[in-house]
């Protein structure tokens, strides 16, 4: 177990062989028991490794254990490098899903019992602990021993808690006096009905009064003669309608509260008048105006306010196809940083046209240095045998023999115009641009049929040998590494030509991306790099750059000749090419590259040594005239360190260690007056001057008594 003061490490899963197989047995475990397996439980962001925490859980003592123990959830929890806010949310957590998929499994596999069924198991909460001795007498009596016993389905209580108060102690309300004391509980006290049952004259003048609606007088009567059979109320055959005072004839039983009571006072709701032609008809003989006044319109959005406009991407997309050259400027200059910062999220399939107005932005640089404006036709209906034309659609086939035949401008490379180089700069970007969109797999496949951008490698790549155009020339090879792993090339095709004639180069940049590109045409498609038609002296070239000192050149010629020599035919053009012997006793030399000498030590015979003896060599008298001159415990020490040497598989009886030392020091010592140590002091310090050394008690096989020895001594054969 790691100290409590390092950090754990973050909780992950290792999906090793091991992990496969206890999550292969977990599941038909579960599987077999009718439950629900969670193999990735999740708590907090972290979703748990079944195996670290079964192992760790056992280690800590198991499930119960570590229940039983206060915090060790928590502690579990930070062991296993579990990290969350709240401690107390994921320590339960982390219970919980060891509750539910491991603590079955724990009590087959580890504790060798049968676990409680799965309805007091899984079934229920994770809490408390004692799952080994759970059965569903002992489980269900304590849920239930909670309940009360008057508590019953129809009851409506099912079990729900109720607040219990404490007895209230007199002493303690007497020392909270002047403390805010609690209100005690309002009780309404039933008063049954004693009187007798209402007589049938009594109902039957009761329904009279109420079925005869009388005249005014007559209900004034009524009135009169009710209020005259006041005193009649208290009577037993008075009647039982509703009242504001109940006065029940027999008041022993009744509470002085209730008799006391008084209903509290209802005010009357404050009510406002409205006018109306009843009650206010000068109000609705005023003169009212013919229409009613229309509310102000509202103000027109001024232009520029209420849209914030696109996003930056869709922002820049149009600023580049809008030809304006600050809208450009501003859109290649964000371009580059998107690219280079979100090249994973920036992709071309999601904004069409960026890749068309990029191209054709970099086109723009064959009329700085040629008298030609490329242009770039969709319509397969259109003849685009003109020079200056470039086929959207299939690819020009002819753009070597069409570059060839340009006439070039004579642009001064050293001297430039402000505007030719802020023309150039943005040319630049765009390049840029592209190259770090297809360094993602997705881009780059997307572009690997997209044939003007293999026209405009071709186009950047036969642009006149000046300094200015160097970084776009390794921008335009930088992308066709990355599209070739996509792309069928046969030896017609200009890219690939284009890329051979560059293994002629003297620049150690072009001819290192060149060789990578060539090398790895088709690598993610099934189709077969032929690598036709290569000429005999790019072949012998690349055979003398194997003999540089420079190992990154080096891995790309053995990659391309690897590729090259997997066709046959080309096998033959590379014997005819240059002479091999000198090649293989090369290839074979760099078996040995980067190779470093290492001296391995390797064991003929173990060692073996003698078996240990009990027999302690004698002391020797000019040895012993200096042992006497020590002190107890250094005495003994000494004498260890003279007579044992430190062996790991080697013990001594502490009788025979004992006996040896008294044999040699009780004569001495008596001459010169002084007292010898006691066993149990030799003992403790006999074991005490080497590391690994201690008194062990051992009984060995067939030996029915047993020895006390000294662990990790072998008596020298002589001091």
């Amino acid at each position: 177990m790691e100290p409590a003061d390092q950090e754990a490490p973050l909780h992950t899963i290792d999906r090793t062989p091991e992990y496969e197989e206890f999550m292969n047995r977990l599941r038909e475990y579960h599987a077999k028991r009718g439950t629900t397996l969670d193999p990735e439980p999740k708590v907090g962001t972290m979703h748990l490794d079944l195996l670290k925490v079964f192992n760790h859980i056992v280690a800590s003592g198991g499930y119960d254990k570590v229940s039983e123990e206060k915090l060790a959830w928590r502690r579990m929890a930070s062991e296993l490098g579990i990290v969350s806010t709240n401690e107390a949310s994921t320590a339960f957590a982390l219970k919980e899903k060891f509750y539910k998929n491991l603590a079955a499994y724990e009590i087959s596999t580890i504790h060798n019992k049968e676990p409680p069924p799965k309805d007091i198991l899984e079934d229920v909460t994770a809490k408390g602990a004692s799952l080994l001795t759970r059965t569903r007498e002992n489980f269900r009596g304590k849920r239930e021993s909670n309940v009360g016993a008057g508590d019953s389905n129809a009851s409506g209580d099912d079990g729900t808690p109720v607040r219990e108060r404490p007895p209230v102690d007199p002493a303690a309300s007497a020392r909270a006096s002047r403390g805010l004391r609690e209100a005690p509980p309002q009780r309404v006290i039933f008063q049954p009905d004693t009187g007798p049952s209402r007589t049938r004259a009594a109902s039957a003048q009761h329904n009279m009064n109420n079925s005869n609606p009388a005249t005014p007088q007559h209900g004034a009567s009524q009135n009169h003669q009710h209020s005259g059979m006041a005193p009649v109320s208290q009577h037993p055959h008075g009647g039982r309608g509703p009242s504001l005072m109940h006065h029940p004839p027999n008041t022993e039983n009744t509470s002085h509260m209730v008799l006391s009571y008084q209903p509290r006072h209802v005010k009357p709701l404050q009510l406002r008048g409205v006018a109306t032609p009843s009650n206010a008809p000068n109000e609705f003989q005023k003169p009212r105006p013919s229409h009613r006044q229309v509310p102000d319109p509202r103000q027109a959005m001024l232009p520029g306010t209420g849209f914030d406009g696109p996003n930056i991407y869709t922002r820049c997309l149009n600023a580049l196809r809008s030809d304006i050259h600050a809208e450009q400027s501003f859109a290649l200059n964000h371009l580059v940083k998107i690219s280079f910062e979100r090249g994973d999220k920036y992709k071309f399939d999601s904004f069409p046209g960026l890749a068309e107005g990029l191209i054709e932005k970099a086109l723009e640089v064959g009329s700085f240095f040629y008298y030609v404006k490329w242009t770039i036709s969709w319509d397969s209906h259109i003849d685009s045998t003109e020079p200056e034309v470039l086929d959207g659609n299939n690819g020009t086939q002819d753009i070597l023999e069409r570059i060839d035949n340009l006439i070039e401008k004579d642009v001064p490379d050293v001297l430039q115009t402000e505007k030719f180089s802020d023309d150039l700069v943005l040319i630049n970007e765009a390049v840029l641009t592209i190259r770090n969109m297809v360094n993602l797999p997705e881009n780059a496949y997307h572009m690997s049929d997209f044939y003007p951008l293999h026209d405009l490698i071709c186009i950047l790549m036969r642009l006149p040998q000046h300094d200015s155009l160097t970084e776009m020339k390794h921008l335009a090879l930088d992308i066709a590494e990355q599209l070739t792993p996509f792309m069928t090339v046969s030896s017609e095709d200009p890219l690939y030509k284009i890329l051979l004639a560059q293994m002629t180069s003297d620049d150690r940049g072009v001819i290192l991306t060149a060789l990578r590109a060539l090398g790895r045409i088709s690598m993610n498609l099934e189709a077969t790099n032929k690598l036709q038609n290569v000429p005999q002296d790019v072949l012998q070239r690349i055979a003398h750059w194997l003999l540089l000192n420079d190992d990154e050149l080096m891995d790309a010629c053995l990659d391309f000749l690897y590729q090259y020599t997997a066709v046959v035919p080309n096998v033959d053009n590379l014997i005819r090419s240059m002479p091999l012997q000198n090649l293989v006793e090369h290839l074979v030399r760099l078996l040995s590259h980067g190779a470093r000498k290492v001296q391995k030590e390797v064991v003929l015979v173990p060692e073996q040594r003698l078996p240990s003896r009990d027999d302690i060599a004698p002391i020797p008298e000019d040895l012993l005239q200096e042992m006497l001159k020590l002190e107890e415990p250094d005495r003994v020490h000494r004498w260890v360190q003279c007579f044992f040497e430190e062996d790991g598989g080697s013990f001594v009886t502490q009788l025979a260690a004992w006996q040896a030392y008294q044999t040699a020091f009780v004569g001495p010592l008596k001459a010169i007056g002084q007292p010898l140590i006691t066993p149990a002091d030799f003992i403790r310090n006999s074991t005490s001057v080497y590391k690994d050394s201690n008194a062990q008690i051992l009984r060995e096989p067939g030996d029915p008594q047993q020895k006390f020895i000294i662990h990790g001594l072998r008596a020298r054969p002589r001091p």
